[in-house]
């Protein structure tokens, strides 16, 4: 794996969107202050793209007796079921 790129913090300052350009594409950057490592710049995890309704279909599976609660629930939060 390669090292990942480091800036002090002026050098950041001053590259601020190549830094946010690289994180994009996956790098991880590291900002210094005084030669020391005080933060990591990494990639958010992706997003879950959903584009309607339905778009998940087939990936997940409801049980017949969903809405069905289990024996005792009603005496156990005091509720009539």
């Amino acid at each position: 794996m390669e090292a990942a790129r480091q800036y002090n913090v002026h050098e950041a300052k001053t590259n601020f969107s190549k830094i946010l350009e690289a994180v994009a594409t996956g790098e991880e950057v590291i900002i210094s202050k005084a030669g020391e490592p005080v933060a990591k710049v990494v990639p958010l995890a992706g997003k879950v793209r959903r584009t309607d309704y339905g778009s998940l279909a087939g990936r997940i599976e409801i049980a017949d007796d969903f809405d069905d609660l289990p024996d005792g629930f009603g005496e156990a939060f005091e509720v009539d079921v």
